[in-house]
């Protein structure tokens, strides 16, 4: 299953951590210096949830980010599903 939201399209971005060391001038160093540079993975808050539709009197089994779970929280779940295109 890919890690994408159904709703929101949310998926994997690619990041980067830096590493620093060394003393801030501020607190009388010489500065901070980058010693390594690391690729990371950012992963949205995935949830597989199955939610009531009344209109439609049925479930739906879905794999939403955390923040689409609010929006439907908010807007109801039929008119976020018809909006995101999957009714």
């Amino acid at each position: 299953m890919a890690r994408v939201c159904s709703i929101r399209g949310s998926r994997v971005r690619s990041g980067g951590k830096i590493n620093r060391s060394g003393l801030a001038k501020k607190k009388g160093g010489i500065g901070r210096h980058v010693t390594k540079v690391v690729k990371r993975k950012v992963a949205p808050n995935l949830q597989s949830k199955r939610i009531w539709i009344p209109e439609l009197n049925r479930w739906v089994r879905l794999t939403l980010s955390c923040k689409a779970i609010k929006t439907i929280n908010k807007n109801g779940a039929y008119a976020t599903l018809k909006d995101a295109g999957l009714l």
